[in-house]
Formats: structure tokens, C-alpha cells, sequence
């Protein structure tokens, strides 16, 4: 029976259709898995990311080693695990030991409300002023208040189980690539390997060491503007700007209003919020449009309407964890999509300008 083109192209069409099917159904399981298993993802993908970011403090570690004899491996993982864990316990002991005094000023800043309420409705008007007046008085700060303890349990013993599972990584580094090798089974596969696990954890690194340079270097402009103005709990607000500059878009414009809102209520004129709010603002509009892709560059390779799908995607199954979590994970994705053929199309549509980081140069003979 010879083929005709019409068999031919009913056998593509049904493979076509075949492997969209197949496409559906993995993205359908995935997100479900995703979303049921998150207790057990959520700490996985953190010490992961840990994991990464102390080896590069590591590896940069043994670059920079000023004796003649090679930086020992133990010595140097020693010192990434030194230096991360100290800005985590830093953020931590920041946090903590202003969380109580925070608490007991709430009723002096309940006291303040009125007073704010007015230099709020010389700006938004009346009807606005007062029914964030009612929203925030409808409030119950002792339910916040139990919650916020709740969440600070939580996230310890999730701490730990992220620290035992650096812990495994850490004493398996050298052996992990080898054994996911060959584990691959495939050789094409087995080959490819090495080289998409390389590309995420360059990215990652770059990334995250970018994110926490421009992060730092926002929060600390952000706190000597608060220390200036005598803005109350001013380290507070610095770390929660660090922190909130990682999740992209939204978190920059959240990193103002929190000690803009708070600059109503302590101050008796509005100088002081209007210095936070533009000051700060355009610090933050500056660094997130000009200083931020201007570092990063290529690395990210992630359109702008990918990064807000990536946010709002992983902020609806993660929570507020997948908004930290959404840009690393997203180019996770992106770099493994990039290495599967079929799914280099939809590789293309996620990035920046079409061109993947595994294509080769526009002067490579071989294109």
C-alpha cells in the first residue's frame, strides 16, 4: 500500500495531536503535584537554591585564594556555608528582635489614626481615606499577631529541614553530576546532562548574586533615608526591602508603601511620606528599569510578560514563597526547555528576544 499525501498528513496531524495531549496532560499533572505536594517542594527547592548559592560563595572562595597551594574543598565549603548562613541569621535577628517592639507600639499608632486619616483625605479624598480608615479599625491585631507566630514556627522548622538537606548536598557535590549521568541511561541524554544542570546553577548563581547585590544596595539607600527622617523601626523596613526586591514588580512598590504608611501615622506633617514615597519610589524605579537589566543581561533571558506569569502562577500555587521563588524557577524551566527539541518553540516564546542561551553565535559556520 504506497503512502499518499493525505495519509501523510493525517498520521502528522494525529502525532501533532498526540503530542499536545501528552503536553496537557504532564503540565495538568505537574501543577497538581505542585500544588498537593508543596509541604514537601517548598523546603526541597529552597535547600537547592541554598545549596547553590553557598557553592558559588565556594567556588569564588578558591578563585580568590591568596597562598600558593590550592584552597582545601572542605575549607571552602566551609566558608560559603559561613557566609550564607550568617546573612540568613542576620535577616532573622533583625526581624526578631523588632518584632516585639513593633507589637507594643501598634496602640500608639491606633491612637495616631485620626490625625493620619486627615492628611490621607487631603490627598485621595474623604470617602477613600475613611474606608481605609474602617478596613484597617476592622483589623484584628491579636489574630495578625498569632499568625505571625504560627508563621515564625513554622519557618524555623522548615529552616532546619532546609539546613539538613544543604547538609546532604553539600557532602554529595562532588558525586551528584556523576551519578545523575548515569542515571540518564540515554547517552545523547547522558552528555546533555551535564551541561543544562551547569547552565541552571551558572544562572542561578548569577541571579541570585545580582538580586542580592542590587537588593543590598536598595536597602541600604532605603535605610539611610529612614535612619535621616527618624523613621521608628527603620532596620526593620530595610530588611523587608532586601527582601521584598526579589519578587519582581510588585515586591519593589510594597517595599515603599509599608514605611510610607508608617511615616503618616508617627509624623505630624507629610513631608516625610512624600520623601519616602518619591524618594524611595524613584530609587526603586531607577534601580528595577536601568541598574537591574543592565547586570543581569542575558542571563535572565525571560520576557516581561514571562515574568509576571511567573509571578502570578507561582504566587497562586506557592504563595508568597512561589513570588520569591517565581524568576529562579521560571529560568529553571526555560534552560531545560531549551535543551528538548520539541520544546524549543515554546522555549523561544518565554525568552527575552527569541535567541536561547544554547544557540550558537551568528558567526558560527555551522548555521
Amino acid at each position: 500500500m504506497t503512502n499518499t499525501p493525505e495519509n501523510d498528513s493525517g498520521r502528522h496531524t494525529r502525532h501533532t495531536l498526540a503530542v499536545w495531549r501528552d503536553v496537557l496532560l504532564i503540565i495538568t499533572l505537574s501543577v497538581v503535584g505542585l500544588y498537593g505536594g508543596s509541604g514537601f517542594m517548598i523546603p526541597l527547592v529552597l535547600a537547592i537554591l541554598m545549596f547553590v548559592l553557598i557553592s558559588a560563595v565556594s567556588d569564588r572562595a578558591r578563585e580568590v585564594w591568596p597562598l600558593p597551594f590550592a584552597m582545601p574543598i572542605w575549607l571552602a565549603n566551609l566558608a560559603g556555608v559561613a557566609v550564607v548562613l550568617s546573612g540568613v541569621f542576620a535577616v532573622m535577628y533583625v526581624l526578631a528582635s523588632q518584632a516585639t517592639q513593633f507589637a507594643m507600639a501598634i496602640p500608639s499608632y491606633e491612637t495616631e489614626l485620626d490625625t493620619a486619616v486627615t492628611r490621607i483625605a487631603a490627598l485621595i479624598g474623604n470617602s477613600t481615606a475613611y474606608a481605609l480608615k474602617d478596613m484597617i479599625v476592622s483589623t484584628d491585631v491579636s489574630v495578625l499577631t498569632m499568625t505571625a507566630f504560627g508563621g515564625a514556627r513554622s519557618f524555623l522548622s522548615t529552616f532546619l529541614l532546609i539546613c539538613l538537606y544543604v547538609a546532604f548536598m553539600m557532602s554529595e557535590r562532588t558525586t551528584i553530576v556523576r551519578k545523575v549521568q548515569l542515571t540518564a541511561g540515554h547517552h545523547q541524554l547522558g552528555r546533555d546532562l551535564p551541561s543544562v544542570t551547569r547552565q541552571i546553577s551558572l544562572s542561578l548563581q548569577r541571579y541570585v548574586g545580582i538580586k542580592t547585590f542590587i537588593s543590598v544596595l536598595t536597602a541600604s539607600i532605603s535605610y539611610s533615608v529612614f535612619r535621616y527622617l527618624g523613621l521608628e523601626f527603620a532596620e526593620t523596613w530595610a530588611v523587608l526591602t532586601f527582601a521584598l526586591n526579589f519578587i519582581p514588580s510588585i515586591g519593589s512598590v510594597v517595599a515603599v508603601l509599608f514605611p510610607a504608611a508608617v511615616s503618616l501615622v508617627q509624623f505630624d506633617t507629610i513631608t516625610p511620606f512624600l520623601i519616602i514615597l518619591f524618594g524611595c519610589g524613584s530609587l526603586q524605579f531607577a534601580i528595577g528599569n536601568f541598574l537591574d537589566p543592565a547586570l543581569l543581561g542575558r542571563s535572565l533571558n525571560l520576557s516581561t510578560l514571562m515574568v509576571i506569569l511567573a509571578l502570578t502562577f507561582w504566587g497562586t500555587v506557592w504563595g508568597l514563597i512561589g513570588a520569591f521563588l517565581s524568576v529562579p524557577l521560571t529560568v529553571c524551566v526555560l534552560i531545560a526547555l531549551s535543551h528538548i527539541p520539541a520544546m524549543r518553540p515554546l522555549a523561544i516564546l518565554m525568552s527575552q528576544d527569541g535567541t536561547l542561551l544554547t544557540d550558537p553565535p551568528d558567526d558560527d559556520p555551522q548555521t
